[in-house]
């Protein structure tokens, strides 16, 4: 019987260095839980702004990061009746992910598919989830429409150029730099935007429109991003990369000068031109079990490919994964692997 766990725990938000390996006892498992023994952990962005005290649902005081794991379930509460010992399954949590062993409520894990490994398990949850809550939920994708992608080879982007493509959109993407096409033309995308210093003379240029833009970086980016919509067009938001701080804790100054420089939309504009701003933030899902599960309904229903694992690193180098992921380097999803050395 399983009655320690190693987690990531930090005592409150505000710097990454806070973050430490500890061991914990296990409590008794509730009777409607699982508990899984972790194989892999997804990284987020999330979990960076989170440890940063950037984050808006950030728990107050101390708690462990982490969204999103895959691993085999080693133990089912009484009450449990879709799962057995044995299964292997990803999860979501809302927080709680950076740990050797999670227990869950069974509502909020699901059976990985038999040629998907672990990782790419715990590749999958959060950031399709968000693609496709972007795209179909606020975006209304429709065949046809032109759809620009922006950060393409990263996690989130490459499940949004896939699923476009799957629905019969036309999906654009966009990159900070040329080492990121190799990924996005092996899995058959060729309309890839390099980001010039200036996106929106770059759009102008190019005679760029659109009617779906998804976006997570922010700043001129975004601003030029909505220029270039379509009537009736869309720009859903879904984060604000260019807040991502590259020290241990955010650069403050920085970040307030960015804050006051953000884009604004004036709403008479948008009536006139008939085009619309939408943002969300995905974990307010967790609370929303129908309709988390109805998305992942229309999911199953398309035909993907397993999620593309770009980084592997030990469940013992969060730290170095944590800064692979905002260094702006990564492609894919970067995971950790418990038992990886």
């Amino acid at each position: 019987m399983i009655t320690q766990r190693q987690v990531w725990r930090t005592p409150k938000a505000g710097s990454l260095n806070s973050l430490a390996l500890q061991s914990e006892s296990l409590s008794e498992l509730d009777a409607r839980a699982v508990r899984v023994q972790v194989t892999a952990v997804g990284l987020n962005f999330a979990d960076i702004f989170a440890l940063t005290g950037l984050y808006s649902a950030t728990p107050e005081g101390s708690f462990i990061p982490g969204l999103e794991y895959a691993g085999e379930i080693v133990a089912i509460g009484q009450s449990v009746e879709g799962f057995c010992v044995g299964d292997r399954v990803m999860g979501l949590t809302r927080f709680g992910g950076y740990a050797t062993v999670i227990d869950s409520p069974e509502e909020y894990v699901h059976l990985i598919p038999s040629d998907w490994d672990d990782a790419q398990g715990a590749a999958f949850l959060a950031q399709t989830l968000t693609a496709w809550y972007a795209l179909k939920a606020l975006g209304d994708i429709q065949p046809g429409h032109q759809v620009l992608i922006h950060s393409a080879a990263g996690g989130v982007g490459l499940q949004a150029m896939r699923l476009a493509r799957a629905v019969g959109a036309i999906p654009v993407g966009s990159v900070g730099s040329a080492d990121k096409l190799e990924l996005l033309r092996s899995e058959g995308f060729t309309d890839v935007l390099v980001r010039e210093r200036s996106f929106s003379s770059q759009l102008q240029r190019q005679g760029r429109r659109f009617d779906l833009v998804l976006d997570a970086i922010g700043g001129e980016v975004q601003l030029a991003s909505f220029a270039a919509l379509e009537p009736m067009g869309r720009l859903v938001v879904f984060g604000a990369a260019e807040f991502t701080p590259t020290g241990s804790r955010p650069n403050y100054l920085s970040a307030i000068w960015k804050f006051l420089r953000r884009p604004r939309y004036d709403v008479m504009s948008m009536i006139s031109e008939n085009r619309s701003v939408l943002a969300f933030n995905l974990i307010w899902l967790w609370q929303r079990q129908q309709r988390m599960h109805a998305l992942l309904d229309e999911l199953q229903k398309i035909d993907l490919p397993p999620p593309y694992v770009g980084h592997q690193f030990p469940f013992s180098g969060a730290h170095k994964a944590l800064d692979y992921l905002r260094s702006g380097k990564s492609t894919g999803k970067v995971v950790l692997r418990v038992g990886l050395s």
